[in-house]
């Protein structure tokens, strides 16, 4: 008897995971829900828009993004967290995903522990700029006016806990000096009183900094990556400029709820990378100054883990939690 019942566990087992592995490899069979934490528009609803139309013709099923804005994003990236780990609810979230645990006591996400990373997307260098009636012409220049002064400076920001804010606490902590936040709602109105000189400087995204740098509204000083970009060879990073170490770079990941089929997460992770090293994918992302990533789930995780500690730290120092 006791045979009997070992056996029909073995092949209920093996029958089980058969049937498992078909589901699998037949995935997706119904729509994928793709949350994105933000409102329609931004940088990551259009991330997530540009790779669920690539996942959507790649794999036969609809990609359907579900914009879930709030509370900093954490209504969104919570319920993604909380969705079942059958491959049919995926995340798109920017680097702030890895900022908010460190200065949000309310948030009630992990994101190693709730999610499995599936792939980055892209990378977005930030771009130092300062008000061009400043006689700040260099990040020597900029870290020299801010010891002078302490606190008087002031900078912009898209927000506290954005990834622009604690660009410019990291650039704080590495460089020794003392600037005065302002928060805004976001970048628009932030670049708007940087150009109207109501502050002094801010941290942007390239994407976001380009036609004002170009048009001499704004003077670029120094970018956030650890190479140039194509699309500013002139600028130097702010490694290259004083800051040894520094990077502070914004991007856009794709993620699964934890406990996901590795076989779903590496059948995602394959088809979006086909459609980040596109050419036409590439030029369309050079052309703003952003990369194409695609990396691996192994790689995209090490990043997170190296993100959430540099943030932590941060964090810590600003006194920011």
């Amino acid at each position: 008897m006791i045979c009997i019942v070992r056996v029909t566990a073995i092949a209920l087992a093996l029958f089980t995971g058969i049937a498992s592995a078909n589901a699998q490899s037949d995935y997706p069979t119904r729509p994928v829900h793709v949350i994105v934490p933000s409102a329609p528009g931004g940088g990551t609803d259009t991330s997530a828009r540009v790779i669920a139309d690539h996942l959507s013709r790649a794999m036969g099923q609809q990609f359907v993004i579900e914009n879930r804005p709030g509370a900093a994003q954490l209504i969104g990236i919570e319920a993604a967290s909380r969705a079942a780990p059958d491959g049919y609810t995926l995340l798109v979230a920017a680097s702030p995903i890895t900022i908010i645990p460190a200065i949000n006591d309310k948030a009630r996400y992990n994101v190693l522990r709730d999610f499995a990373p599936i792939s980055q997307l892209i990378s977005v260098p930030s771009i130092l700029v300062a008000d061009p009636r400043l006689p700040i012409h260099s990040l020597k220049d900029f870290v020299a006016a801010a010891k002078q002064k302490p606190g008087e400076m002031t900078y912009a920001s898209a927000g506290t806990g954005t990834q622009p804010h604690m660009a410019m606490e990291l650039l704080k902590s590495m460089a020794g000096i003392d600037v005065r936040h302002i928060p805004y709602k976001g970048v628009a109105p932030a670049l708007t009183d940087l150009i109207a000189g109501r502050t002094s400087a801010m941290f942007v995204n390239m994407i976001s900094a380009k036609a004002h740098v170009d048009s001499g509204a704004l003077r670029a000083l120094a970018s956030s990556d650890t190479k140039r970009a194509g699309v500013m060879p002139d600028v130097p990073t702010v490694a290259e400029a004083g800051v040894p170490g520094f990077e502070a770079m914004q991007w856009f990941g794709l993620f699964a709820p934890a406990g996901t089929p590795v076989a779903i997460v590496e059948r995602l992770q394959k088809e979006a990378a086909l459609a980040l090293r596109s050419p036409a994918m590439k030029a369309r992302l050079a052309a703003d100054g952003a990369d194409a990533v695609g990396n691996t789930p192994a790689e995209f995780t090490a990043i997170v883990k190296s993100e959430l500690e540099k943030w932590e730290r941060v964090a810590k120092a600003a006194h920011l939690k």
